[in-house]
């Protein structure tokens, strides 16, 4: 079974960084990789619907950003592969909320998109406060 864990939230001041990261393992196998796995990264903030702000597919080579978050976000995968990072850059209140990461097993060139029910695995979640 697939799992996923983020790591990396915190409580940072508006206009400052985080680098998420979703760390994938399958109980009871050695060497698994995110390989053949599109991601996307969601956030749900209190009282509001979990949304979409970056999806990937398998290769790294698609990537597709949510209109709030273009220029400021990067979504992007380690080396040791599986790993999946998520770079949040200039931070504001608005982006305060629960980020989430979540995989598909989909070999080909696409990325999934934003809807949530397209993916298979979530992790539980790390969160990310912006706030003076």
């Amino acid at each position: 079974q697939l799992r996923l864990a983020e790591s990396g939230g915190g409580l940072v001041q508006p206009g400052g960084s985080l680098r998420l990261s979703c760390t994938a393992s399958e109980f009871g196998a050695v060497g698994f990789t995110l390989e053949h796995y599109a991601i996307g990264w969601f956030r749900q903030a209190p009282g509001k619907e979990r949304e979409g702000v970056a999806c990937m597919s398998s290769s790294g080579a698609t990537t597709d950003y949510a209109d709030s978050v273009k220029g400021r976000f990067t979504i992007s995968r380690g080396n040791d592969k599986n790993t999946v990072y998520l770079q949040v850059n200039n931070l504001k209140p608005e982006d305060t909320g629960v980020y989430y990461c979540a995989a598909r097993f989909s070999p080909a060139e696409i990325v999934l998109g934003f809807v949530p029910d397209i993916y298979d695995h979530w992790g539980q979640g790390t969160q990310v406060t912006v706030s003076s």
